[in-house]
């Protein structure tokens, strides 16, 4: 059965399944379009270009009504998790009689949480659905069928970035009807810098507001604390950092406190919503000791929406709801021009080089074989540097034009993930925070000594076990800096035409394209290096 969906929000993808396993899914924030897109015409007709045949089933994840027309075709809500929210009907599509199929936001995130786990077909489990609008937790039984067994607390995921919004002078709380969808990540970044864990009497007050029994919380609201310390301080003062540490434990005990006395022991838990990608919070519940097994796939916020619409279909019409993927089912790159041999070198295709580059502090951009799925770089769209130097780190916040409380994540050899992170076992979507075990790694350590860790084995991505294994040979250490390889407030780069002209315009001394090796004639660091070792 082959089956096209997609997902009409903010996150916008498409999504396409090939007998029970995910062909791509393309996101339209994806090559350096901006971030949190709806899907486009052009995203449309991509699509359609990577069919192998005429689907037999087109899906459509449900959103608020009237937000994405449907041509007047019957879809589904963003709310309901149960099965009276799955529309099923027929129309033509490029000549053949296919099924429409259609079911809640709600169940798209649900549904791809457990498709991607793997739990089998008909392994009872419990799930926690989180994001900026829902914050609940349901029972899966054995024939999957989904159970809500409490609202906790209505917009986690929104509430969590207020408090970031509350002490940015930049954000207009007056007139925003939300707040920004890029600031619960920030604020996750600035509670590791927290040094204390009770609260004042005035912060108190503004997490009984913001964590207050109500629908729906308005940034306008906000206007009752601005007598409040905190109010418009600014994201650089030391008391409000400590705040948003304390702030974001009071969140997670909310719902931490319901899973302990409501939830039965020893169940396995699936995480999905935007929430899912806070690492600390993952990380608290996999050592929570409440449940069998934590499972978060990495496309936990809406980017993965069209994925489980796709899962729910299938289960809907074959009964089963387990799909095969790969992390790399992203798009492909797109050589749409030759790289000027008047601005780079050429350099042919050897990891030993690119490995003593990155050894002589030289930062690449490293592109490989499709993209990710997902909002996090996991070494195919990347930005690669040695982890030593906490001057790296602050380099590369530069080049990434970000704040400079912003870590960076490290990447590292599965097999010497416990040596230096006390990672015991896989963690190749950088999911989970852990404890760097030595101050060697600074541009990789948060202030806390945490480290958001990907682990890379040769079955996970061979092109990077390959260039961090020639590191570790010349270093001891096989362990790097990743980020994202994207222009400020875009997905990932995706063509020769943008990791030029980023290079050039972002200071990085080169890149490297499915091994081959492009350096900046004008880098200063590129001169040296030739200088040093030629």
């Amino acid at each position: 059965m082959k089956i096209l969906s997609y997902n009409p929000g903010h996150d916008g993808a498409f999504a396409y399944l090939e007998d029970r396993r995910l062909v791509f899914s393309f996101e339209a924030e994806k090559s350096s379009k901006y971030r949190h897109s709806p899907l486009s015409v052009p995203d449309a007709f991509d699509a359609l270009a990577g069919l192998h045949a005429i689907p037999d089933v087109l899906c459509r994840g449900g959103w608020w009504p009237g937000d994405a027309s449907n041509g007047g075709e019957p879809v589904s809500d963003y709310h309901g998790s149960n099965n009276d929210q799955v529309i099923v009907s027929k129309r033509n599509f490029l000549g053949k009689t296919i099924d429409v199929f259609s079911s809640s936001h709600e169940r798209s995130h649900l549904l791809c949480a457990f498709g991607m786990s793997n739990l089998p077909r008909g392994n009872p489990c419990y799930a926690l659905l989180w994001e900026g609008v829902i914050g609940a937790f349901y029972e899966i039984d054995a024939e999957l069928n989904i159970t809500k067994i409490a609202d906790v607390m209505p917009e986690p995921g929104h509430r969590y970035a207020m408090l970031y919004a509350l002490a940015d002078p930049t954000f207009d709380k007056n007139t925003a009807e939300f707040s920004r969808l890029s600031d619960a990540g920030k604020l996750m970044a600035l509670a590791s810098y927290s040094k204390r864990s009770l609260p004042s009497s005035e912060e108190l007050a503004i997490t009984s507001f913001l964590l207050q029994d109500c629908k729906h919380l308005k940034p306008r609201d906000c206007e009752v604390l601005k007598e409040f310390s905190h109010y418009n301080v600014g994201l650089d003062d030391p008391e409000f950092r400590n705040f948003a540490g304390i702030f974001s434990d009071r969140l997670f005990d909310r719902f931490h406190q319901f899973a302990e006395t409501k939830l039965k022991r020893g169940m396995p838990l699936l995480i999905a919503g935007g929430c899912g990608l806070n690492c600390d919070w993952n990380t608290k519940w996999r050592n929570s000791g409440l449940f069998s097994d934590v499972f978060v796939p990495p496309v936990a916020n809406d980017s993965g929406s069209a994925i489980g619409t796709a899962v729910d279909a299938q289960f809907h019409l074959t009964g089963d709801p387990k799909i095969a993927w790969d992390v790399y089912s992203g798009p492909h790159f797109q050589s749409d021009e030759a790289v000027d041999s008047s601005q780079f070198d050429h350099w042919e295709p050897s990891v030993t080089t690119a490995a003593a580059m990155l050894a002589s502090d030289l930062i690449l951009g490293w592109i490989s074989g499709r993209c990710e799925i997902g909002p996090r770089a996991l070494g195919n769209r990347s930005i690669l540097a040695a982890p030593f130097k906490a001057s790296t780190r602050e380099r590369l916040n530069v080049i990434k034009q970000r704040e400079q409380f912003r870590p960076i994540a490290p990447v590292c050899l599965e097999n010497d993930a416990k040596k230096w992170f006390g990672c015991d076992q896989a963690s190749p979507f950088m999911l989970y925070t852990y404890k760097a075990s030595t101050d060697k790694l600074a541009a990789v350590t948060h202030v806390n000594r945490t480290a958001r860790l990907q682990t890379v084995s040769s079955a996970s991505n061979f092109p990077l076990f390959e260039l961090l294994t020639a590191f570790k040979s010349l270093t001891n250490y096989g362990v790097l800096c990743n980020t994202s390889l994207n222009f400020k407030n875009k997905g990932f780069i995706n063509s020769i035409s943008d990791i030029s002209s980023y290079v050039k315009s972002h200071q990085l001394d080169g890149f490297v394209v499915n091994g081959h090796i492009y350096m900046l004639k004008t880098s200063v660091g590129y001169q040296n290096y030739l200088r040093d070792h030629f």
